[in-house]
C-alpha cells in the first residue's frame, strides 16, 4: 500500500539521532516565514518524536537572511517589517525550545546589519561557514536553505 502522508518507513529507517544545521540565506520576509515554520516543525513527527536521543537543531543565518534579524526597520514597507517581527517572533520561541541560532559576522557586515542591532537569541560568529562545517563533523545533516 502507498505510504500515507506523515509516515517516514524509508526515510528514518534505522535512524536514531535526528540532527540538522539549517543555512539559511533566504532574505525575503513573507518567503522566510514559510520556511522558518517548516523548519520549526521537523522535529515534530511522531517517529522523531519518538527516538531515543532528543534531536537537536541548529539554524546559520547567511546572506541577505541577516536582514530579517535586525531590530532596525531599514526601508522596509509595513507588511514587509510586519513579516520580519512575526520572523523575529518565530526565532524567540525557537530558541526557548533549544534550537542553537547563530549569524555570520562577516555576512552582517557585508550586507550593512550593525551587529548591535541583531536580536539577542541570536549568536554571532565570526564566520558562519565554520559553524555550518562544524555541525557536519559533529555528524549534523545539512539542509540548504537559499
Amino acid at each position: 500500500a502507498p505510504a500515507v502522508a506523515g509516515e517516514y518507513e524509508h526515510a528514518l529507517a534505522g535512524v536514531k539521532e535526528f540532527d540538522a544545521v539549517f543555512d539559511f540565506t533566504h532574505g525575503d520576509p513573507l518567503i522566510a516565514n514559510i520556511i522558518l515554520h517548516a523548519v520549526d516543525t521537523v522535529d515534530d513527527a511522531d517517529e522523531v518524536a519518538s527516538m531515543t536521543s532528543e534531536p537537536r537543531l541548529a539554524i546559520v543565518f547567511h546572506d541577505a537572511a541577516v536582514h530579517l534579524l535586525s531590530t532596525e526597520r531599514g526601508d522596509q514597507d509595513d507588511a514587509a517589517w510586519s513579516e520580519v517581527q512575526k520572523f523575529q517572533s518565530t526565532l524567540k520561541e525557537m530558541k526557548e525550545q533549544g534550537v542553537t541560532l547563530e549569524v555570520c559576522a562577516y555576512a552582517l557586515d557585508v550586507f550593512g546589519v550593525d551587529r548591535g542591532t541583531v536580536i539577542p537569541e541570536v549568536d554571532q560568529v565570526p564566520n558562519g561557514f565554520v559553524s555550518v562545517i562544524g555541525y557536519q563533523e559533529q555528524g549534523y545533516a545539512l539542509v540548504r536553505i537559499p
